[in-house]
């Protein structure tokens, strides 16, 4: 059962919600000590593993009917087989957040709430927005809620409108992205999609678009993080005008968060030290 729940939380997208978390940090830090704090360790934990379980296991447990139709269950993902543990595990892990917002301040506390809001309603009914297409795009800015979060907690201010909208655009790009392989699966099982809507090509513009938007707003505040924004849609163009598949393009892009994200990391982190 252990070794199942570590394949439910997709250990190969661990960082996807704890990576968000060491940018705001960095950013939001006055000082080296405050960026290495136990906040944001707190913080990083939870949304490292907990968190994990807690989005992918109400994912998996509202997406029995449709999963049967998609072949990375079973592969690279955990398939749910109607376990008893499995809901009862998932619920301990999003209740266990209540005790880690309880320690931070209360400004952060909305983008918890937000974070525990579409985290659940992106799978489970009535709302279930993963089948309707944009709004299965819009409510996966989820993935950066926890930096913001960080970088609220450390600076006392909110991240700059820029950086949350950039930030948003950012999540909602790689959320399409994701789906792109999986609009056959989908559309046999009658789920539909933002991928689903616009089909390949359309959804590719839809990306690229956003990942560009992400990039200018970045800009605006440093032109630093722009460029490395702009790493999406050039790596979006390079994969459509090759003959890479997006199914297996899609699976070099934790890979290339880690290193976009670590960047930006080194670069809030570097102005802490250097100034």
């Amino acid at each position: 059962m252990l070794r199942y729940l570590v394949v439910l939380s997709r250990p190969r997208f661990w960082l996807y919600l704890a990576g968000p978390i060491l940018v705001g940090a960095a950013y939001g830090a006055q000082s080296l000590e405050a960026a290495l704090s136990p906040t944001v360790g707190l913080l990083f934990v939870y949304f490292l593993v907990p968190a994990n379980v807690y989005l992918y296991g109400i994912n998996d447990v509202f997406d029995t009917d449709t999963d049967q139709h998609n072949p990375k269950k079973g592969s690279q993902e955990a398939r749910y087989r109607g376990q008893r543990l499995v809901p009862g595990v998932v619920l301990a892990t999003g209740i266990f957040l209540i005790p880690v917002a309880a320690v931070l301040p209360p400004e952060t506390w909305g983008y918890l709430l937000l974070w525990a809001v579409l985290a659940t309603t992106y799978s489970a009914p009535p709302l279930r927005f993963k089948a309707r297409p944009y709004l299965d795009s819009l409510s996966n800015g989820l993935y950066v809620l926890p930096g913001f979060a960080a970088y609220t907690a450390l600076a006392g201010t909110h991240p700059p409108v820029a950086a949350i909208l950039g930030a948003w655009a950012w999540a909602m790009a790689m959320h399409t992205f994701s789906a792109i392989p999986d609009i056959e699966p989908d559309r046999a099982a009658e789920l539909e999609t933002t991928a689903t809507h616009l089909g390949e090509h359309g959804a590719f513009w839809y990306c690229g678009l956003l990942w560009t938007g992400a990039a200018f707003a970045f800009g605006t505040l440093d032109w630093r993080l722009g460029v490395a924004l702009g790493t999406y849609p050039v790596l979006l163009w390079l994969v459509v005008r090759s003959d890479v598949p997006v199914g297996r393009a899609y699976w070099w892009y934790p890979a290339v968060n880690a290193v976009v994200g670590g960047v930006l990391t080194i670069g809030g982190l570097w102005r802490l030290v250097y100034g």
